[in-house]
């Protein structure tokens, strides 16, 4: 009695196989990595049942052995924020790209450590009897903070079956043929990806050297054009921009306006509302010294990938602080982005409005910034030069690095954009 059980179960419950096969693998980090595709080895484990009859629909488990790289040396990733997806090759008897889909569940993954990727799954309907054969293709690995991205992975290389499904027909058959239909059973929402380029702006007005004499009251600054070298999270990148500074007198100081101008790009991933912040010190010369801060408003409205993105007017007071012909030039720009700073500093003093001034009380002369509670921090420079790059006072423009992320399985992930003028 007890061998007939024994070979009941053993026809009832048809024994689950796996095989591990490796293969190489290019991953393309995202495009606002700027990195460039990153070659490695994939490690896979398939496990499937061993033996179906047509009609049935078996469910297939794709585990990550080994990733083809670790986390870079960038970014901690936090708890649960990596999901992979991926495609799974039927062949023989039947064929059909299987969805792979895993959970967003991962344990905290630290800097320059290996990829931890949760199992996939899949289900494949069988449709016609014989040998079917099962292969790892194609995978994704989405990141979701500080921004969701997606690294794409493919083999660069012919892959090796890594489980059979002996089909036996018996079952009834749902569907004839060789397309069977996978389906999937998502967990979680799938992330989504990054692009492109290319937003317009205004051109400006060459009109600069305004002063202040003969009751005028509002001065135009001429455009200039500005290089910048930027610090960003992960190394350093150049820009030029153009720029342009304008004043509206305002009793004995005067209320400015930093336009960008002319700058072109468009956002290569989506950008939550209220998560960037360009500010921006104007560094005084001629008669005063110091600097002025200005500073733009958070974005509004979330900025959908392949969107422009658009820098706003930067706004600040000057309060002068010598009497005689000041200078006002472009200085040190921050943009503060999703927990992440980048500083730009121009290669040089670019004069874009002089302004005739009148000493005030505690104006900016030598006192580093100027009025309106505009003080510069983080030990900038009030010698007439430039603010220096600390890491709380500084401005906006040109490059956002964007931190997120995983190069294999992502790729550190910055974006250097060029500032965009508003619509009129």
């Amino acid at each position: 009695m007890l061998a007939g059980a024994g070979i009941l179960l053993g026809v009832a419950a048809a024994p689950a196989q796996a095989a591990e096969v490796s293969y190489a693998t290019e991953c393309i980090p995202p495009a606002i990595s700027g990195l460039p595709p990153v070659q490695g080895t994939s490690k896979v484990e398939i496990t499937a049942q061993a033996e179906a009859k047509v009609g049935d629909e078996v469910t297939i488990t794709w585990k990550f052995v080994q990733g083809a790289s670790k986390n870079p040396d960038i970014l901690d990733l936090e708890k649960d924020t990596v999901k992979p997806t991926g495609t799974l090759k039927a062949a023989g008897a039947q064929t059909a790209d299987i969805a792979m889909e895993g959970p967003r569940t991962n344990p905290p993954i630290p800097k320059n450590s290996d990829m931890k990727l949760s199992d996939m799954t899949g289900k494949l309907k069988l449709t016609t009897a014989g040998e079917v054969t099962l292969t790892p293709d194609a995978y994704n690995v989405n990141v979701s903070k500080p921004l969701s991205t997606d690294t794409k992975c493919s083999p660069k290389e012919t892959v090796k079956s890594a489980a059979t499904i002996k089909v036996t027909a018996g079952g009834a058959s749902s569907g004839g043929g060789t397309g069977g239909t996978p389906t999937v059973s998502p967990t979680v929402p799938t992330g989504s990806p990054s692009p492109t380029a290319s937003a317009s702006g205004s051109g400006g007005s060459d009109t600069g050297g305004s002063t202040g004499g003969g009751g005028q009251t509002d001065f135009t600054g001429k455009e200039v054009s500005v290089a910048y070298a930027c610090k960003t999270p992960i190394g350093d990148k150049n820009a030029t921009s153009p720029v342009q500074i304008n004043a509206r007198k305002n009793g004995g100081s005067f209320d400015l306006t930093v336009e960008f101008k002319k700058s072109v790009m468009d956002s290569p991933a989506d950008i939550p509302a209220d998560s960037v912040k360009p500010s921006m010190e104007v560094a005084l010369g001629g008669a005063d010294k110091g600097t002025v801060h200005v500073e733009g408003p958070t974005n509004a409205k979330a900025i959908k990938s392949g969107d422009p993105i658009e820098i706003p007017d930067l706004t600040g007071t000057y309060k002068p602080g010598a009497n005689g012909e000041s200078t006002l030039s472009p200085g040190v720009l921050t943009v503060q982005a999703l927990g992440t700073t980048t500083t730009c500093t121009p290669e040089k003093a670019e004069v874009s409005l002089t302004l005739d001034t009148t000493e005030q009380a505690s104006g900016a002369s030598g006192g580093g910034s100027s009025g309106g509670g505009s003080t510069t921090s983080g030990g900038t420079s009030s010698s007439g030069g430039l603010a220096e790059t600390g890491a709380e006072s500084h401005s906006a423009l040109k490059a956002l690095g964007l931190v997120a992320g995983t190069v294999v399985l992502l790729g550190g992930a910055i974006f250097t954009f060029l500032p965009s003028r508003r619509m009129r």
